[in-house]
């Protein structure tokens, strides 16, 4: 794996989730650019600006800058930028000169995330963001976080298609021998930029997240669907039963455990990336001991893998060129979506079809 992994500008990232965008200025750095996020008094709309003044470079994001209702006042100087970034006071002077703004970039809210596009606001298309539902749906539950990882974004990628590393990254947690033993399929459709891995165990043992939060005694069948919209979103449709309860034809079952495992993979700088991460169910949704238990757990879970990716980061970085890495099976999906991240530079990073 190339040391770096390349920038997709043209494309939507996840910046924030919906609850940390309000009255209070947000700093967050995507693709290298930093920027300062708040929401909007007016419309209640969320507005992304470059954070950096204009005028010595100070960040908009740190105090003492602040909100004037809609206005961002630098705390340096009191340069003032409206929602579209155009400066609308400078001090000492009437006139405000021509290229006085900073860069406004178009954001959309979807389902309790905040997501933002880098690259030509003219290729911007709301349509093609793709959709994670359940995040804000009724009836659905979600504990999240976010973890800032010091290892280049491709690394969290090929975590996160590769679920064998659970066995024994997260042995104790929601690794059983069965999920490295277990045979992978993988499908890709390169033209959207999706790529789908599943892996389906009939009787495995079940892992505490699940034994505790479910109440399931005993083995399982336990599903695996990964499904990959490059670059940002990955969705982990989990499913656990106990053995011999099987699936309808739709892939339905009253008798099982659903839960969806969102990640928005958002590259922050070259060797950083922000690890936003979700579980949401739609059992026991009442249950705070159960949602408590998931958070927890979960935290723990994404910990074992910041540790992981910081030291392969690291390790990566005294390297002698040309070294040769080794890929498997298990690795299909990982080496698939290599290649499309490859192809959405390559091409000008023209979005992908728009999501149905």
């Amino acid at each position: 794996m190339p040391h770096m992994t390349a920038f997709a500008r043209n494309q939507w990232y996840v910046a924030a989730y919906a609850h940390e965008v309000g009255r209070e200025l947000l700093g967050r750095t995507v693709l290298g650019e930093p920027l300062v996020l708040y929401r909007s008094e007016e419309s209640g709309t969320p507005v992304v600006l470059h954070d950096r003044c204009v005028h010595r470079r100070f960040p908009l994001s740190e105090a003492p800058t602040r909100l004037d209702g809609d206005r961002v006042v630098c705390g340096y100087h009191g340069f003032t930028y409206d929602t579209t970034g155009t400066c609308v006071y400078v001090p000492g002077q009437k006139r405000v000169p021509r290229t006085a703004r900073v860069a406004s970039y178009p954001v959309a809210e979807r389902d309790s995330l905040v997501w933002v596009w880098i690259g030509d606001p003219a290729l911007a298309d709301p349509g093609a963001i793709p959709r994670a539902r359940h995040l804000d749906s009724p009836g659905w539950v979600t504990v999240r976080g976010m973890e800032p990882i010091d290892a280049d974004y491709g690394l969290l990628v090929d975590n996160l298609l590769d679920l064998s590393h659970e066995t024994y990254l997260h042995g104790g947690y929601i690794g059983t021998p069965e999920v490295a033993e277990t045979p992978i399929t993988t499908e890709v459709d390169e033209g959207a930029g999706v790529v789908r891995v599943s892996r389906h165990m009939d009787d495995a043992e079940c892992p505490p997240f699940y034994a505790r939060s479910t109440g399931i005694s005993g083995r399982i069948s336990r599903w695996q669907d990964i499904e990959y919209h490059a670059p940002c979103l990955y969705l982990l449709h989990s499913r656990v039963a106990p053995v011999g309860v099987l699936p309808e034809a739709d892939g339905s079952d009253p008798g099982g455990f659903h839960t969806e495992i969102t990640y928005a993979i958002t590259p922050s700088a070259e060797g950083k990336v922000y690890d936003f991460w979700a579980v949401s169910r739609d059992w026991a949704t009442k249950d705070a001991e159960v949602t408590e238990f998931l958070r927890k757990n979960n935290h723990t879970v994404v910990m074992q893998d910041v540790d992981a990716l910081n030291l392969l980061q690291r390790t990566l970085g005294t390297e002698r060129a040309g070294y040769q890495e080794l890929s498997i099976n298990i690795d299909t999906g990982g080496l698939a979506a290599r290649r499309i991240l490859a192809r959405l530079v390559r091409e000008g990073d023209q979005p992908a079809e728009p999501a149905r």
